[in-house]
């Protein structure tokens, strides 16, 4: 993200579409402000993108905290998402592959995830599903992986 700052308009909008009750009007989130916090290159938050030639279609996050019923657990995969007309292709686990490289190079050894969504895609890519949580009022699944 640090180095496509360009691309934030885009992914303000899919934040806001695809998380209306948290970034949307009248909702507690900023986009904006969460984004360009996401754009780091050696410390958290760090933000990834993921292009279909020169169209930015999905973006993650590493952070170094997520769900905040489980504050002892980090760094947290965050912010996931592939725009709609993209998902499916597999970018969504090039993004979370990506992430992983980026939480080992800066020493992790093991990362976390809590999703309602993705569980799937955490499944085929080796995630261990960790318990399930009430977090925000919906349940939530907890993975883990080791690095």
């Amino acid at each position: 993200l640090t180095d496509h700052p360009e691309t934030m308009p885009v992914f303000e909008r899919l934040f806001q579409a695809e998380w209306a009750s948290y970034y949307g009007t009248g909702g507690p989130g900023n986009a904006h402000q969460d984004l360009l916090a996401y754009s780091n290159r050696s410390h958290l938050p760090i933000g990834l993108i993921a292009f279909v030639g020169s169209e930015p279609c999905g973006i993650v996050a590493l952070k170094s905290e997520s769900i905040t019923t489980h504050k002892h657990l980090t760094p947290w995969v965050g912010g996931g998402m592939v725009a709609p007309q993209y998902r499916r292709h597999g970018i969504g686990a090039q993004l979370v592959s990506a992430l992983e490289g980026v939480a080992r190079n800066l020493g992790f050894k093991v990362i976390y995830a809590g999703t309602s969504t993705a569980n799937s895609l955490l499944d085929r890519e080796g995630w261990q599903f960790v318990e399930l949580a009430q977090y925000d009022g919906e349940q939530v699944s907890i993975y883990e992986k080791t690095l």
